[in-house]
C-alpha cells in the first residue's frame, strides 16, 4: 500500500509529447472474495459501482519520441519509489478520487508501490483492489513514461523513518482503467489485506481531481489527465 503525504509546493506544469494508441492482447485478472461494507461516500459529490469481475480489453498509450520533461522517463530513476497510480474512470467520464482518513481535506487517485519482482499492471489491479475493493474493471491505457515528483523535506523525513528507506520521491507509471461494475461495489475498507486509507470517495472531472490534489502531486496529475484526455472526450 502506499502512504501518500500531503506537504509541499510544486506549482511548474510539464507537458508529455503526444501520445498515440496501440492494440494489445487481453489482459484477464483473477476473480476475488467479497469483502465487507464500505465506509461512507462523499454525499456532496457524484460515485461510483459494482458487477462481477471482468478485467478484459488492453490498450497502451505510446509516444513516438521521447519527452523532453525532466519529470518523464522511460525507466525508473534511482533513489526513487517505484509505484504504480489508477486513473479509473465511469461511463460519464468522471475520475474517481477519495480523500486521506488523515487529511480529509486531500483527496487523491488511487496509487501503490510496486513490489519487488512486480509486474507493473499486476501491481495496478492489486493497489486498486486494496484500496477500494473495486474488482470489476477493464484496463484501457498505459502512460509510455514514468513520472516522478520529489516529497518536501519534511515529507521524505517523515517517510523515512515509516518505510526505513530514504526515497527522494516517487516514480510512478500511470494507468487508466474503465470502472465496469456498480457503485456499491466500492469500498473503502478495501480487500481487507491492508489498513484503510480513505473516508470518503466521489467521481470527478479532471479539474476538481487536480484542484483537490496536494500541491506536490499537481504537476504529475496535470501530465497523467493530458496522456488520457482522449478518454474523457
Amino acid at each position: 500500500m502506499d502512504i501518500c503525504c500531503r506537504f509541499g509546493l510544486l506549482n511548474s506544469t510539464l507537458h508529455l509529447p503526444p501520445l498515440s494508441i496501440l492494440s494489445r492482447p487481453p489482459y484477464l485478472f483473477p476473480s476475488f472474495p467479497t469483502y465487507p461494507p464500505k465506509l461512507a461516500k462523499f454525499s456532496h459529490l457524484p460515485l461510483l459501482r459494482r458487477n462481477p469481475i471482468i478485467y478484459t480489453r488492453t490498450r497502451l498509450l505510446c509516444t513516438s519520441s521521447q519527452s523532453s520533461s525532466s519529470m518523464a522517463m522511460e525507466a525508473p530513476p534511482e533513489g526513487y519509489r517505484r509505484n504504480v497510480g489508477i486513473c479509473l474512470i465511469n461511463d460519464s467520464k468522471k475520475i474517481f478520487a477519495a480523500s486521506r482518513l488523515d487529511i480529509p481535506s486531500a483527496w487523491q487517485m488511487p496509487q501503490g508501490g510496486i513490489d519487488e519482482a512486480e509486474d507493473p499492471r499486476s501491481a495496478a489491479v492489486r493497489e486498486l483492489r486494496e484500496e477500494t475493493g473495486v474488482k470489476s474493471a477493464e484496463i484501457l491505457a498505459e502512460a509510455p513514461y514514468w513520472l516522478t515528483y520529489d516529497f518536501p523535506p519534511e515529507v521524505r523525513e517523515k517517510l523515512r523513518h515509516q518505510w526505513g528507506s530514504d526515497w527522494k520521491g516517487q516514480a510512478q507509471k500511470w494507468f487508466l482503467l474503465k470502472f465496469t461494475g456498480k457503485d456499491d461495489e466500492i469500498n473503502l475498507l478495501g480487500d481487507g489485506s491492508e489498513k484503510p486509507e480513505f473516508g470518503e470517495w466521489s467521481w470527478m472531472s479532471p479539474e476538481q481531481v487536480v484542484d483537490h490534489a496536494v500541491d506536490f502531486k499537481k504537476p504529475v496529475y496535470k501530465e497523467v489527465l493530458a496522456s488520457f484526455a482522449p478518454y474523457f472526450q
